[in-house]
């Protein structure tokens, strides 16, 4: 899955940016900030130590984030129901309305391409399915019914 492979890279490039943040620009900054002397009202130095607990904690996020996303069998993904990965056509059951949304990681959910994150609501609501299936889906704007009308996995195959 490419948006899988390019996901890891990206977050794998920022981790690589954070890193030399840390190890390189912050030693530095923090340096010349103690070169000042007084801490108490030393400016420079509290900026600098705030950005590097910020960078810290940005840089374990995507650690973590980057295990999880290496722990994704994409062989396990189902070719029989809507998985990660999945292309689902749906028909909206009040306008007869169809809309098509790919099921995707959080990291590239995009509405305006109907790239759908497995961890939203519809996103959750729509794994496992299969054509045919109705599933009513609780949103912040309402409650949206739909009729599955297709299903093409990640490895190409239609479910019918």
């Amino acid at each position: 899955m490419d948006f899988l492979r390019e996901s890891i890279q990206r977050l794998t490039e920022e981790a690589k940016k954070i890193e030399y943040e840390l190890r390189v620009v912050l030693p530095k900054e923090i340096q010349a900030a103690l070169a000042h002397g007084d801490l108490t009202e030393n400016g420079e130095y509290e900026a600098a130590k705030e950005r590097q607990s910020t960078q810290n904690a940005r840089l374990a996020q995507i650690q973590k984030r980057l295990a999880d996303l290496s722990r994704i069998d994409v062989a396990a993904i189902a070719r029989d129901r809507a998985g990660l990965g999945s292309k689902v056509t749906v028909e909206d059951a009040g306008t007869g309305q169809e809309t098509r949304y790919t099921l995707v990681i959080p990291e590239i959910a995009d509405g305006k391409k109907n790239f759908v994150s497995i961890a939203s609501p519809i996103g959750r609501a729509l794994l496992n399915r299969r054509p045919g299936d109705e599933v009513s889906i609780q949103t912040p704007k309402g409650t949206l019914d739909f009729e599955v009308t297709g299903v093409v996995t990640v490895f190409g195959d239609t479910v019918r």
